[in-house]
């Protein structure tokens, strides 16, 4: 997946920056329309809306951009709580997509939490079998 180049927007002018301030300081409720239509964002898209939206009603400027968090098998199974032996072992098995960068595999952030997100729905916990620490090096 190519990322998108990131996107500069300068600050703005001040006096539709204290607007925009004052729209936000009335309330929690942020609706959104596209193309006329009412959509209610999950919470972390609405939280990076907000906070983008806080931003320039303080007159920052504003950079915009993709990021692809690629892990470290270490630092996947460690935000998993589970062995670094436990998650390569399922990246062998293809329940946890993997990427080599040369012979170092590599774990998107999002599968990770996907997979706990899985573990949680199906009431069992994150350290299941092998959830024991630093079982050996990166690869």
């Amino acid at each position: 997946m190519a990322l998108i180049a990131p996107r500069v927007t300068a600050g703005l002018p001040a006096e539709d920056a204290q607007k925009l301030k004052y729209a936000l300081d009335g309330g929690d409720d942020i609706t959104v329309f596209v193309d006329g239509t009412v959509h209610r964002l999950p919470p972390a898209a609405r939280d990076a809306v907000v906070d983008l939206l806080g931003r320039f009603s303080r007159g920052e400027a504003v950079t915009v951009s993709s990021v692809e968090e690629m892990l470290t098998t270490s630092r996947a199974a460690e935000l998993a709580g589970i062995s670094h032996t436990y998650l390569r072992n399922m990246t062998d098995r293809g329940e946890i997509p993997v990427e080599y960068r040369g012979t170092h595999r590599r774990i998107r952030l999002a599968d990770i939490m996907a997979w706990l997100e899985t573990q949680k729905k199906n009431g069992s916990g994150a350290g299941s079998p092998g959830s024991q620490a630093g079982d050996g090096p990166d690869d």
